[in-house]
């Protein structure tokens, strides 16, 4: 039997398995297990074999050992019907174990694929996607796909084999009970159908409520500090509750068709069985058949009928596992995100310097956000942007790592597009501090080697920790650089967050340096402290500063001032602060504030 080695993520695209044929698409989902299912299938079939065999035994067993009075071969019949009972049991045994081996191989690699492409995905496709509908396609969606191979289409694989097998046992038999054995075949498929159609639409519509309830879920988990902070505990459960009870309507609508479905087969089938049995009576009295003929064909009419009601069942059963084949699908067959250029890395060492040219850019079609952006700034330079918000300032700075493509102008760096270069080695040039600076639920040190592909020292970490000045704060902690932070970095304070994304950074050793407000949401004391690591991190390096307060962009070379997407205002610090207009106001609003909070102090 084929060997059961999984391989791995990448080397199996499973985009090539994307197809309008669902069934098509899932028989290029199997490949490198299409053997071990064909075996569990053909395993399926020996049982079915042994299974017939054994009320063919039967009949032998009461018509020519029991009414014959050859009792010298009991002790042969009785072998026999342990060696069938055995062997069914065996292949039973194997068929389902391959099964089970194919559709955990199958789902794992899978599962590998979604990981590995929902990072690879653009950031547009996420902007429009939520969390939530995500992570239930890639788990329960993925789990259903897993039943449908492990049991779902076995089992109807089973289902015809059995029919074939003992439809063609009952006809060697007679052929009158193998035609009148099957009349209830068309009605139990046309009920199957219509409740296949009414199901599949039905789960469909479920599944993608459990995906509201994921997201709203994941939502209230990630943002608990914020509900407690503002006591919106029962909003929330009310917002929940409502989105709760539609999932409620929309299952329940779900089990009333799985309801309709099975006291009408049962019926169907049970009228079948019993006209079987009746109409196979009759014969035996008349004398057409005998008495081991018709128990053998009470045995296997069970075995022909009930599995045809069970292949109603499994039909349904499988509208869910196609419906979330095809939700998989749907994620898969997003566009991954680009990563080379034309250019995968250019001869020598990036210098730093940047050039917009006439740059627009649009979210969505015909909505731009940024308007004819144009500035040069110089190796080892520092730009600062300042504006109100929704002005254009992250918009500006997403486009210098092409998370985003700009739709006219042209954007240089050392004379070279933008576009030339492979994303991934863009990436690898800068270095970027959010607001909000994300921390994974690992140590210290390995947040920050985070950004770093090699073996780093002990001594590198000690040296970008003491440069974002936390190396003292780290020692502090009872595990030093082992310490674990909690989900988010939550157990680290802002300050100690920013600092060791700082850190992160300066270990990282980017040409291009992305500073989103780094010192926004901390106290003064701690700003002062950031502030003096920024400057460590910035020396030598071509620095984009977003910022709101003066105090953060008064050194920078150059000052943009953004408003509604488009350049107001450029120049220095002491420049701006004599022209009319955002920049001056702002300056004087904040000065105003800090002589204000002086003031106040002084008469404490």
């Amino acid at each position: 039997m084929a060997t059961t080695a999984l391989p791995s993520s990448t080397s199996f695209d499973f985009r090539t398995t994307v197809s309008d044929n669902r069934l098509k698409a899932l028989w290029r989902l199997m490949t490198g297990f299409r053997l071990l299912y064909g075996g569990a299938t053909l395993a399926l079939g020996f049982a079915a074999i042994f299974k017939t065999l054994t009320f063919l035994l039967l009949a032998y067993f009461i018509d020519d050992v029991l009414e014959k009075r050859n009792f010298e071969f009991i002790g042969l019949v009785a072998v026999g019907f342990v060696a069938l009972a055995l062997m069914e049991g065996g292949f039973t045994f194997l068929s389902g174990k391959w099964a089970a081996r194919t559709a955990e191989g199958v789902t794992r690699r899978l599962r590998n694929f979604l990981f590995d492409h929902v990072q690879r995905l653009s950031f547009r496709y996420h902007d429009k996607h939520q969390t939530g509908d995500l992570l239930q396609r890639s788990t329960s969606d993925v789990d259903a796909v897993r039943l449908f191979l492990a049991d779902q289409a076995i089992g109807a694989g089973r289902i015809v084999l059995l029919f074939v097998v003992n439809f063609t046992a009952i006809a060697l038999l007679n052929w009158k009970l193998a035609l009148a054995s099957v009349v209830v075949i068309p009605p139990i498929l046309v009920v199957s159908v219509f409740f296949f159609r009414r199901i599949e639409k039905s789960y469909e519509k479920f599944q993608e409520q459990e995906s509201v309830l994921s997201t709203i879920l994941q939502e209230n988990l990630t943002g608990v500090r914020v509900v407690k902070a503002f006591a919106r505990q029962q909003w929330e459960m009310d917002k929940f509750e409502k989105e709760n009870f539609e999932k409620y309507k929309r299952g329940r609508k779900l089990t009333i068709n799985h309801a309709y479905f099975w006291p009408t087969t049962d019926i169907i089938c049970s009228l079948q069985m019993l006209g079987g049995f009746i109409y196979g009576a009759t014969l035996a009295i008349d004398g057409e058949i005998s008495l081991g003929t018709y128990l053998a064909y009470a045995g296997m009419v069970v075995w022909l009928i009930w599995p045809i009601r069970n292949l109603g069942r499994l039909i349904t059963q499988m509208s869910i596992g196609l419906v979330s084949y095809g939700r998989v699908m749907e994620m898969i067959k997003a566009d991954r995100e680009l990563l080379t250029g034309i250019n995968q890395a250019p001869h020598g060492e990036v210098k730093g310097e940047i050039v917009f040219d006439d740059v627009s850019f649009e979210y969505d079609k015909d909505v731009a956000v940024l308007h004819n952006i144009s500035f040069a700034v110089k190796p080892g330079q520092s730009v600062a942007l300042m504006g109100p918000t929704g002005s254009g300032k992250t918009t500006v700075v997403n486009l210098l790592p092409r998370f985003y493509e700009y739709t006219s102008g042209k954007i240089t760096l050392d004379g070279i597009e933008l576009k030339e270069y492979s994303k991934e080695f863009l990436r690898d040039q800068i270095g970027i501090v959010e607001q909000q600076p994300f921390l994974f639920s690992r140590t210290i040190r390995e947040n920050i080697t985070y950004g770093v592909s090699r073996e780093v020292s002990d001594e590198e970490v000690e040296a970008a920790a003491r440069a974002a000045a936390i190396h003292e704060v780290i020692l502090t902690f009872p595990k030093g650089y082992q310490t674990l932070v909690g989900e988010r970095g939550v157990t680290l304070s802002g300050g100690q967050k920013q600092r060791v994304a700082i850190a992160r950074t300066l270990l990282k050793n980017p040409r291009l340096l992305l500073l989103d407000d780094a010192t926004s949401s901390v106290d003064t004391e701690t700003e002062g402290e950031i502030r003096e690591a920024l400057q460590n991190l910035m020396e030598a390096r071509t620095t984009f500063i977003i910022a709101h307060r003066i105090q953060s962009v008064m050194n920078a070379d150059l000052i943009l001032v953004l408003d509604k997407g488009r350049i107001v205002q450029r120049g220095i610090h002491d420049e701006l602060v004599e022209q009319d207009g955002i920049y001056r106001q702002i300056y004087d609003m904040q000065a105003r504030i800090e002589t204000e909070l002086e003031k106040e102090i002084a008469s404490v």
